[in-house]
């Protein structure tokens, strides 16, 4: 039997049934998360909700935010928007450059299935989709990204994005659909009316661009930013027509912990014990080779207090408290992990639970999809 066919029939199955590692996604509070951040973004902001997919990879489980009023997604490579496009997704937005003849052939050849837009950040790069994109009569569209703070890819405000915009409206085989940036450098500002001041400095800066742009004469439909970290107050920042956020439907530790986001856990690793070599010590089968590493430990659920942890590639420790002979080996915890977008991609499905038995299994076929 194909590993496929067992994963689908275990769907109605309790969860005690899965092997570990594996990823869980607990669907009553995803859904929460979804309708929560809906909620926010389209209907109290009233801007557009497209949710960057990085951490989704699968169109199923992007669907949900499409039902739930997002009008388009982001995409962090081109592959990752090849596999959303296959699934019937018309709107998206890859968030990033995309350079080199052989990712432009793909672009321009991927623009005949749907509306998909590309960030740039250089004249060269422009021409380069131009020339291709004539050769095909398909017109791409693009989004010039800025840099307004993070110290990534991007051209810098004002002028240098006036004159980048000049330079793609002078072009005849390529459209300039709008504006893109992304406020990360504010994430982890801890005091709140702080953050939002330096949120909507940010983003003033995108918006001004804006202004100077369309004062020379050129239009833009789409001006574009925000992410978990940052959504609630960067939907209503003046000026802002969508937010890219998405990951936080998983409501992950980093989110909660580190950027002050209000969303619940609907992402767990579900792991088997393995050991019990001291009252106080636990040990389980999922190390960071299923967990992900590099962004705060992980939640521990069901084990008491937890005094502290350590993966290794294949093992977890998990060290107590206070010394406790549950779970025994053979049984079965869940952790939420540290961070989503370091998580999903390790694995090959996605298990959706409800009231302790498994409701669907998601294949995660985006995962790889790198170049």
């Amino acid at each position: 039997m194909q590993e496929c066919e067992l994963m689908k029939n275990l769907v109605g199955q309790p969860i005690e049934l899965i092997d570990t590692p594996v990823p869980l996604i607990h669907l009553d509070a995803l859904e929460r998360n979804i309708a929560k951040m809906s909620k926010t973004i389209i209907n109290e902001a009233r801007v557009g909700w497209r949710p960057h997919t990085k951490s989704m990879k699968n169109p199923d489980l992007v669907q949900l935010c499409l039902d739930a009023g997002a009008h388009g997604i982001t995409c962090a490579k081109l592959g990752e928007a090849e596999v959303m496009a296959a699934a019937g997704i018309k709107d998206i937005l890859v968030a990033n450059e995309v350079v080199g003849a052989t990712k432009i052939s793909r672009l321009v050849k991927l623009c005949e299935k749907a509306d998909v837009k590309v960030c740039v950040d250089s004249i060269d790069n422009v021409r380069q989709i131009d020339r291709a994109a004539a050769a095909t009569g398909v017109r791409p569209r693009v989004l010039i990204e800025v840099d307004v703070g993070m110290g990534r890819a991007g051209v810098k405000p004002g002028q240098p994005a006036v004159a980048l915009a000049n330079e793609i409206s002078g072009l005849s085989n390529i459209e300039l659909a709008g504006l893109q940036t992304w406020e990360s450098h504010t994430l982890t500002i801890v005091d709140q009316s702080e953050k939002k001041r330096q949120i909507l400095a940010a983003l003033s800066l995108l918006t001004e661009s804006a202004d100077q742009i369309r004062q020379a004469g050129i239009s833009l439909e789409i001006i574009s930013c925000g992410g978990t970290g940052t959504y609630w107050i960067s939907a209503f920042a003046p000026g802002i027509t969508e937010v890219e956020a998405g990951g936080g439907i998983y409501g992950c530790g980093r989110y909660r912990r580190d950027f002050g986001v209000d969303l619940e856990p609907a992402l767990t690793i579900l792991t088997t014990v393995t050991s019990r070599p001291d009252p106080n010590r636990i040990i389980c089968d999922s190390g960071f080779k299923s967990s992900g590493r590099g962004f705060g430990e992980p939640e521990i659920l069901d084990c008491g207090v937890v005094e502290s942890f350590k993966f290794s590639a294949e093992h977890g420790s998990i060290f107590l408290a206070q010394d406790n002979p549950s779970p025994r080996p053979g049984e079965q915890i869940e952790f939420v992990p540290g961070y989503s977008d370091a998580t999903v991609f390790l694995h090959d499905y996605l298990y959706g639970v409800r009231a302790g038995r498994v409701e669907v299994v998601w294949p995660v076929v985006g995962r790889g999809k790198l170049q």
